[in-house]
């Protein structure tokens, strides 16, 4: 299992394109992709798990990678985040 922790930092938070391409990005990896905040958890490829946390700027998230290609996944995400959000 990899994790990685990360504060968001767009002014916007986590709104529908950013979401829209995070979904994207963790739909190329066969490992089961969790986002967390605080006690809420989603399922980072579905958008309305995304969404449904409500993260906004300054907010710390967790991602959880698990899975034959979790490495991968949790390095190409963690770029991800500090590239879009």
């Amino acid at each position: 299992m990899e994790k990685f922790t990360y504060v968001i930092t767009d002014p916007a938070g986590i709104h529908a394109r950013p979401a829209g391409l995070l979904v994207k990005e963790a739909g190329k990896f066969t490992s089961k992709l969790t986002i967390s905040k605080g006690a809420k958890k989603g399922d980072l490829k579905r958008i309305f798990g995304v969404m449904a946390l409500g993260v906004k700027k300054g907010e710390e998230i967790e991602v959880t990678c698990e899975g034959a290609d979790e490495a991968a996944a949790a390095s190409a995400l963690a770029a991800f985040f500090k590239a879009n959000l």
